[in-house]
């Protein structure tokens, strides 16, 4: 068994992929060109959002978004301590500094009752980090925001497809935000086959700003107004992803139900405590986490039995040594240790079977007993 099998997932596409990728081949056309439009089109309308660029990769979003916004030098950005590092890693590049919030135990997202506690009057932006495949409560952070005059930068790596409200209403994660931004890596729930992403923009001046940016700086062909970068997403990726984003609303019911049949037979087990959803929210189950103190001798016990699992993740932010010399914390945020402590990450994907299921979850049943 594998965590996650991509391989099943292209030959349940093939013939529409080799289809896509053969005309890109036969194009010529390999850098923007109007397969990389058409997706930005097609995500555009998917999301309900007014402006899609695409880029390279999803740390590139990241960075090129926080490049757009022109911060002063001295800017503090609010970040989850419990996150993939890019979303530090493009703070600290850029020369900003991160301060590090805590999340909440259910849901694993950051909310307002913890920005606050963090917030200083140099704080100028704000970046939420939608774990998992589930949302942050948009509608109060965004409150949050212009209460302290915040930019707001969307992380939406892991929850392309997921919602949560506004204004009673579902809306896309990603376009909440100044700027929303995305990642395609392979093993996303949206995932090409190599590097690219992508910001959300909803301002016709900041999205021109971005696609400058993600190009040299260039407003037009050989004129530089701004310095930028060079990240764009080629035609072969987008090919692959306008394929698969078709079937994106498929494979998230997919997740949902392999979730639900953890959920059921997990539940009560030992002491795990399976995911929640946060109330209003999709959850797009990007990965199925769940929480125990047994975790490392659980995961320990699985793969003795070829069974595979993850750790997303165990150390915060301001642990990792890259990154420690950026964050002053003077005491351990304790949500956060906690994560690091007990998360443990089962395999979701499409493809994924219920004898598979079953191997995983009557194994997990046999450890609690032999803690007896």
């Amino acid at each position: 068994m594998q965590f996650v099998d991509l391989v099943s997932e292209y030959h349940n596409l093939k013939s529409e992929l080799d289809n896509a990728i053969a005309s890109v081949l036969e194009s010529g056309a390999f850098i923007k060109g109007p397969t990389v439009t058409a997706f930005e089109s097609n995500l555009s309308q998917y999301l309900d959002s007014k402006y899609t660029i695409a880029c390279a990769n999803g740390t590139d979003a990241l960075q090129i978004a926080l490049m757009a916004l022109d911060l002063p030098r001295d800017a503090e950005i609010l970040v989850p301590a419990f996150t993939y590092p890019a979303t530090v890693e493009v703070i600290a590049l850029l020369g900003y500094t991160p301060l590090a919030v805590d999340v909440d135990l259910s849901s694993f997202n950051t909310s307002v009752e913890y920005l606050e506690n963090v917030i200083t009057k140099r704080t100028k932006a704000v970046v939420p980090v939608h774990l998992y495949g589930q949302g942050c409560d948009m509608e109060a952070i965004m409150a949050f925001a212009s209460q302290y005059d915040l930019y707001v930068i969307e992380d939406n790596a892991q929850s392309i497809g997921s919602t949560t409200l506004s204004k009673n209403q579902p809306k896309a994660l990603g376009t909440f935000g100044h700027i929303g931004t995305t990642s395609f890596f392979p093993t996303k729930t949206l995932g090409c086959y190599g590097d690219g992403g992508a910001i959300f923009c909803q301002d016709a001046v900041l999205s021109e700003r971005i696609r400058m940016i993600a190009n040299h700086g260039q407003s037009k062909r050989y004129v530089h107004d701004i310095i930028g970068v060079n990240s764009r997403l080629d035609a072969l990726q987008a090919a692959i992803l306008n394929v698969k984003l078709q079937y994106l609303d498929k494979s998230l019911a997919r997740r949902n139900t392999i979730a639900q049949y953890y959920n059921t037979n997990l539940d009560g087990i030992g002491d795990i405590i399976i995911p929640e959803v946060s109330s209003g929210s999709t959850h797009g189950y990007h990965q199925y986490t769940i929480r125990t103190t047994h975790r490392d001798t659980l995961k320990a016990y699985l793969a003795s039995q070829s069974l595979p699992t993850n750790i997303y993740y165990a150390l915060p932010v301001y642990k990792q040594q890259a990154y420690t010399s950026f964050f002053n914390q003077e005491s351990p945020l304790v949500n956060t240790e906690t994560l690091c402590q007990t998360v443990l990450s089962l395999p979701i994907y499409p493809t994924l079977q219920i004898s598979q299921q079953d191997q995983i979850i009557e194994a997990i049943i046999q450890f609690f007993k032999n803690l007896e």
